[in-house]
């Protein structure tokens, strides 16, 4: 079970004490999901939060013509679906695991009652999500580069989801190389060449199935890591 202590040291809570934390973990629940599972479905309705103790997950939704676009990814410490706290409209997009991942349920009554009376945690939860808007504007300003840049930034975004200390060259969970070219934002043949490509110069490794940038110069080059 998620202790008071685990929760205090995700810095979304941190700010919040013994009682308020008791409140946010009331009636919580704990679930495990495998890959490929979808958490949360864009249009449905909920009066629930998430938080991800390990794995990683996806967020994604569809365009006009019905390809898939990846919005996000979410690791180990991240929460999602707090918008329901925020505005109670239905979810904005699909959240999927990218691989076997475990999670907590988490009530959003007294989640939305504590944003209205504790100012840090309602600043704690502004700063998470224009981080995440930030992150959302960089990435899309990246679709219009080339190959080669959109598939080491999207290496070291899930490198750093991975990481519980935000490295680029964590190692990167097994999956499949589509799920890659679509955080990449690139066709699956595209992303195959160009990942051949990497390895060939040895700004790729892997091991037991799990990529690793090995050389973060290529990344400098291009003003991805910030």
């Amino acid at each position: 079970m998620l202790s008071r202590d685990d929760l205090q040291a995700i810095s979304l809570f941190e700010s919040l004490e013994a009682d308020q934390l008791d409140q946010i973990l009331d009636r919580h629940r704990e679930s495990s999901h495998q890959a490929d599972q979808v958490i949360v479905m864009e249009q449905d309705w909920g009066e629930s939060l998430f938080l991800l103790c390990d794995g990683l997950a996806k967020v994604r939704t569809y365009t006009a013509d019905g390809d898939e676009v990846v919005m996000s990814l979410l690791g180990a410490g991240d929460v999602f679906g707090e918008m329901a706290a925020l505005d109670g409209d239905a979810r904005s997009a699909d959240v999927v695991a990218l691989t076997p991942l475990r999670l907590v349920k988490l009530r959003v009554p007294p989640f939305a009652a504590l944003l209205d009376k504790q100012a840090g945690f309602a600043l704690a939860l502004a700063k998470l999500e224009a981080s995440r808007l930030r992150d959302l504007n960089r990435r899309f300003a990246l679709q219009t580069a080339d190959a080669t840049t959109r598939l080491l930034d999207a290496l070291a975004y899930l490198a750093r989801k991975s990481s519980d200390q935000d490295d680029p060259q964590a190692p990167i969970p097994p999956m499949a190389q589509l799920e890659i070219a679509l955080i990449a934002g690139l066709a699956r043949e595209t992303a195959s060449r160009t990942l051949s490509k990497l390895r060939s110069r040895g700004t790729v490794s892997e091991e037991d199935g799990r990529l690793r940038l090995a050389d973060l110069k290529p990344l400098e080059k291009r003003g991805l890591l910030l």
